[in-house]
């Protein structure tokens, strides 16, 4: 029997050892999709306790606590965060199987030295030496960082944001790693949304452009991508929720623009031409800018309506949407690689169903010189475990080039979730070394060893041009 979590975790065989310990386990981390705060690593924030540092946001650990019956007021309500750590841990013993077990125990073995076991009764022990820990004063922000060993971490920001949080980590010399923003516009496309005319004010005012028609929009939001350019920013992210592709001319568009900034509703067709007209604007100066185009869809937000209204977005209520748009995405690639302007794009789906049509669509649209051009983003949100992620790897190694691939992401909120990028080699490893020692592939080291260390690092680093 295996020791629980020792230091050859998913490592089942010796090849798998080998490749992760000499290639994969010391290379930094190229973070280029979370959703940090970057004021906490300007302001270097200190944490009181470790339930500030796991709970504090983290719905995925949410949806498990009230899986086991635990009452909200010990998630998101005003229960002591002594008390909030206990139903955690609570709950933890009988999450067996669920990555985040796997997740909590990594932290707590590299954060804290604690190789112990999580539960009801070791709870209290720690607590203590985690909160002791934190409260050391060696245990910041930017320590939980460094100690990580990020090279690049790139945050979710809106186009209104005036980054003054990444300029003054920019500015801070003392601080070696780059913390870039990322250009995530979906407010700018929500047209349907109650709040989009105070938005389009809000935008106004941020770039200096009186946004009159749909010309001027794109003129402010022009503006704004020059901005976050000269800000370091390289990457979009979009959070898709509806059929990428509906045509609509210019006048057309325009008329949808008006018609809603003058109160009037429009129908569903108009509202996926205009976000469509969106898109294609955003690709086409995403090219010109040399920026990388992210696109997430196959999430349905927001299902239990009582707890929306009570929480908000973002609380742990979302599922998988079983709508796999493959046409209306192919469609809308090609309408940007018609002219030459489809940027290097990644397409991440939250239904593993989808893992095979993205396979395919991505394969249409490489060339152009560029390394893998079009990517399949790495197992997200729902399928970031053990099983997800081999399948996701499987599939595109099947349909593609897996030795292109440019790896994980943390997708996260807390500043311990890098750990996230050792579990994901781990896989990674041991996925190649079952390959290998089954004979589908040459114990080749000087082969495996390029192949391990670009999917770990190196392949994100050139692709993003970081």
């Amino acid at each position: 029997m295996k020791k629980f979590m020792d230091k050859d975790f998913l490592l089942t065989t010796k090849t798998a050892q080998d490749i992760y310990h000499n290639y994969a386990e010391q290379l930094p981390i190229v973070d280029y999709h979370c959703h940090i705060d970057p004021k906490q690593i300007a302001m270097n924030t200190e944490f009181e306790n470790i339930t500030q540092v796991w709970l504090g946001g983290d719905h995925y650990k949410w949806r498990q606590m009230r899986s086991n019956g635990v009452e909200e007021y010990y998630i998101t309500g005003q229960a002591s965060e002594r008390e909030k750590f206990q139903k955690w841990a609570e709950t933890l013993e009988k999450a067996i199987g669920n990555p985040l077990y796997h997740w909590s125990h990594l932290e707590l073995q590299r954060y804290f030295g604690y190789t112990g076991i999580l539960n009801s009764e070791t709870a209290e022990e720690v607590w203590n030496l985690c909160n002791q820990k934190l409260q050391s004063g060696t245990m910041k922000v930017r320590d939980l960082i460094e100690i990580s060993n990020v090279e690049v971490i790139c945050t979710t920001d809106d186009p209104i944001d005036q980054l003054e949080w990444h300029k003054m980590i920019a500015e801070d010399e003392s601080f070696n790693v780059r913390v870039l923003p990322a250009w995530r516009p979906d407010k700018a496309m929500n047209i349907e949304k109650e709040e989009f005319e105070s938005y389009i004010k809000q935008l106004t005012k941020a770039s200096g452009v009186e946004i009159m028609d749909f010309n001027s929009f794109k003129e402010a939001l022009k503006i704004r991508l020059e901005f976050f350019h000269v800000n370091g920013c390289r990457v979009s992210d979009h959070a898709l929720d509806y059929v990428m592709y509906r045509e609509g001319s210019e006048q057309e568009i325009n008329d949808i623009f008006l018609k809603r900034m003058n109160g009037k509703s429009i129908s569903d067709e108009e509202i996926l031409q205009f976000k469509t007209a969106c898109m294609v604007f955003f690709g086409k100066a995403y090219s010109k800018l040399g920026w990388v185009m992210q696109l997430h869809y196959g999430c349905k937000r927001n299902n239990n309506t009582l707890m929306f209204e009570a929480l908000g977005p973002d609380t742990g209520y979302d599922c998988i949407n079983n709508f796999a748009p493959s046409t209306e995405m192919a469609d809308f690639l090609d309408i940007l690689n018609r002219t030459d302007e489809l940027p290097k794009t990644i397409i991440y789906s939250l239904n593993p169903n989808d893992n095979g049509v993205i396979g395919t669509i991505i394969g249409c649209f490489q060339g152009g010189g560029i390394v893998g051009k079009v990517q399949q983003g790495s197992a997200w949100w729902f399928n970031d475990h053990k099983q997800g992620m081999m399948e996701q790897m499987t599939s595109l190694a099947n349909l593609g080039l897996l030795g292109n691939f440019i790896g994980m992401l943390t997708d996260s909120r807390s500043f311990l979730s890098y750990t996230r990028h050792e579990y994901f080699r781990r896989v990674l490893c041991d996925l190649i070394g079952m390959w290998v020692e089954n004979g589908e592939y040459p114990n080749d080291m000087k082969g495996l060893e390029k192949l391990v260390s670009n999917i770990s690092y190196y392949n994100a680093k050139n692709y993003f041009k970081f």
